[in-house]
């Protein structure tokens, strides 16, 4: 057992509101320089749809992410992006990377020609003009392009998972006109077998020991681009002005003071959790080598709960501070992901196994109208088109890797406690339809009153459990590790000091 700690994520789905104020304020912090207009940390896409970067879902296009290989009859991991042989033949031209049509040429506006324009009949108006090389476009997208058509044929059609939905389940949704659109907010996930990583040829890109935040070194990057390629979420992003790969820092100043990140911070539906989890590190190819069906379960057994005595033994052997630990234990992200099992990691089939975890959307509230104006939740969410929000399928391809049955359970939970809330608060269920309910996700009542206060009436300080991140230690050990370089030749890492 090796433990280590990780800064983890929950958004809850069923909360956006698809605002964008995460995204303005993540822009106005780190991406306002120039080369960065094209840059969104964070973004909010609106689903079914094609996504930012245009079908950066599509693996076949973008070869992102991991795959596993049988060699010799002997099973193992494989960057789906290129060999160490191809990356060398790629290295000046690589064909899985996305050019700027698939983000957009960032533009500003001629605003001297509402000034400058002779007199005329027409009203002038000001040219859009490239950012890139100064001439005057027309803009045909941008980042949020489908705001307005999410969920139509236009956008949906062309979403990598309605691609894979039964023609019966397409023509449903499209003919009765009853597919409708949520909102899938995504930063970097900062994952424990990161593409971006591996594919790096100059080794600019690396996690911080102490709490897992994938970062770029800027003094080692070489413009190579296959970070880009190599990351199959599509959240590196290359500085035309700079000449370096940058991506979501997860906010670690604001972390180091004790502060949420900035998206986290500003979001209006408070959809978003943040604590540290603890993992087995010996376990990640074994996580990441799962079948599909299997990748769920298997990342979740990998988060080892931190009030066991022996993972809190292991941890501290590892250097891991008390006060990790004791964050740890208050983690909402633990209760989401492996207490509860509701929330889900994004397309887990591209084998990173991502630290952003997502709650599935469960809105609109459906109800049946009873007599005399009065209505009541629709208890049977699966039964019936009537209904139907988004088919399972759906879902599970996005969040599961296919696999249904942790996407009912999830949704059965949620469904539980909104039946149980209802019954006590409203009464529009009795209590053997709350128990019945309760029976069929497998919650107690306890359990449910919890869930309820987490997702509806969290304070900030139970939506965001922020570990100690002690940089002064890790920077000594940083400075012990050069000074034993220079003395042995060895780079390797001397034993933390931290710990008991």
């Amino acid at each position: 057992m090796n433990i280590r700690s990780q800064i983890s994520m929950v958004f809850h789905l069923d909360k956006c509101i698809g605002c964008h104020t995460c995204s303005v304020a993540c822009k106005n912090i780190w991406t306002d320089r120039k080369g960065a207009e094209y840059m969104w940390w964070n973004n909010v896409e609106t689903k079914p749809g094609t996504g930012y970067p245009t079908l950066w879902e599509d693996q076949q296009k973008y070869r992102g992410g991991w795959e596993v290989v049988t060699q010799g009859g002997t099973r193992r991991l494989r960057l789906k992006l290129q060999s160490r042989v191809g990356e060398l033949a790629d290295i000046f031209y690589n064909p899985a990377l996305p050019n700027l049509d698939d983000y957009y040429e960032p533009f500003t506006y001629r605003y001297q020609d509402l000034i400058t324009a002779p007199p005329g009949d027409d009203q002038p108006i000001a040219r859009a003009v490239s950012l890139v090389d100064g001439r005057l476009m027309e803009i045909d997208s941008g980042p949020n392009w489908d705001d307005d058509l999410g969920g139509s044929p236009i956008y949906a059609a062309n979403d990598p998972q309605m691609m894979q939905l039964s023609a019966e389940e397409q023509r449903q949704l499209f003919e009765f006109e009853k597919l409708v659109f949520f909102y899938v907010p995504r930063i970097c996930n900062h994952c424990l077998n990161p593409g971006c990583v591996a594919a790096c040829p100059a080794g600019a890109i690396y996690k911080r020991g102490e709490d897992g935040i994938v970062l770029v070194n800027q003094e080692k990057c070489r413009a190579w681009r296959m970070c880009i390629s190599g990351c199959p979420y599509k959240k590196v992003y290359f500085n035309w002005s700079t000449g370096k790969s940058e991506k979501c820092i997860l906010c670690y100043p604001r972390q180091e003071t004790g502060q949420a990140p900035a998206c986290f911070h500003v979001c209006v539906g408070r959809i978003r959790y943040l604590g540290v989890l603890l993992y087995d590190a010996d376990q990640i190819e074994q996580a990441a080598m799962a079948d599909d069906q299997d990748l769920v379960q298997a990342q979740r057994q990998m988060i080892m709960d931190p009030h066991d005595s022996q993972v809190i033994a292991e941890a501290k052997k590892n250097g891991i501070p008390d006060g990790v630990i004791n964050a740890a234990q208050k983690s909402p992200v633990y209760r989401f992901v492996k207490e509860w099992e509701l929330a889900l990691p994004l397309h887990p089939e591209f084998r990173t196994l991502p630290m952003l975890f997502y709650v599935p959307p469960l809105l609109p509230v459906m109800s049946t109208e009873l007599e005399q104006g009065k209505h009541r939740l629709a208890a049977d969410f699966f039964s019936t088109m009537e209904n139907i929000r988004m088919p399972i399928r759906y879902m599970s391809l996005l969040l599961a890797g296919g696999n249904e049955a942790v996407v009912k359970l999830a949704y059965a939970r949620m469904m539980a406690v909104r039946i149980n809330k209802r019954a006590e608060q409203v009464g529009d269920f009795t209590n053997e339809e709350a128990q019945k309910a309760l029976q069929q996700a497998g919650l107690t009542a306890e359990q449910v009153e919890e869930i309820y206060r987490l997702t509806t009436q969290p304070g900030y300080y139970d939506q965001f459990v922020i570990p100690p991140m002690e940089r002064e230690v890790a920077i000594e050990e940083t400075m012990d590790t050069q000074v034993h370089k220079e003395e042995t030749g060895f780079g390797y890492r001397r034993p933390p000091k931290r710990g008991p």
